[in-house]
């Protein structure tokens, strides 16, 4: 059995944050800021190699126990769900999930059931379904914001960061439906396994963590 750990960071700014994280505490992170295409790399200087992976692979990885650890957005995991432990709130990637409409609608003033567009269908579901709601959902692969522009739905569920897409489309956020962040997960069976060296990276972690912007 390797005694090397092997964590799935999702591509792009989170995997940027990863690697400023890695290297506060010491790691090695030169194979991950120049990768070529290769898609796994070994750091140098710690018993981890790291793979990089798109947000719901991440969590497909880990849950199948072929990576011991992942790196993905909250967002991701309400969405995907899955059988993994969540043990670290990274702080990074921060947005949230936001319930928008087009300025001036009062969505909660009718008694017709609402139609809504989002491209997080169960992390819609669950939104309302916690407010005993009954809502049409309709998936958008696209620019969520066109639906109630054109007539399609009466709300959006999205994430927003700035709100600067939906104030320039004409829309606005009425309620946040979820706070989202980088979450540091772990495969159930590794932690029993590798139970040392997770222990000992989530530490670190912590400390690269400590002072951050």
């Amino acid at each position: 059995m390797s005694d090397r750990l092997r964590i799935a960071l999702t591509k792009g700014r989170l995997q940027d944050r990863s690697v400023e994280m890695f290297e506060r505490f010491g790691l090695d992170c030169a194979p991950i800021r120049d990768p070529g295409r290769r898609l796994v790399h070994a750091i140098p200087n710690y018993p981890l190699d790291a793979v990089l992976a798109k947000a719901p692979d991440v969590i497909t990885y880990v849950e199948h126990g072929v990576c011991d650890l992942g790196i993905v957005g909250r967002d991701t995991i309400l969405e995907k769900g899955g059988a993994f432990y969540e043990v670290l709130d990274l702080g990074f990637g921060k947005c949230r999930f936001a319930l928008a409409v087009k300025e001036g609608t009062d969505f909660y003033g009718t008694y017709r059931t609402r139609r809504v567009a989002s491209k997080y269908p169960e992390v819609t579901r669950a939104f309302f379904a916690r407010k005993g709601m009954d809502v049409d959902i309709i998936k958008i692969e696209g620019s969520v914001e066109l639906a109630p522009i054109l007539g399609l739905t009466d709300a959006i569920v999205d994430i927003v960061e700035t709100g600067a897409t939906l104030r320039a489309n004409g829309l606005v956020p009425i309620e946040t439906v979820a706070e989202v962040s980088a979450r540091l997960i772990v495969n159930t069976a590794s932690m029993k396994l590798h139970k040392a060296q997770i222990t000992d990276f989530i530490a670190r972690c912590e400390a690269g963590l400590e002072g951050q912007p």
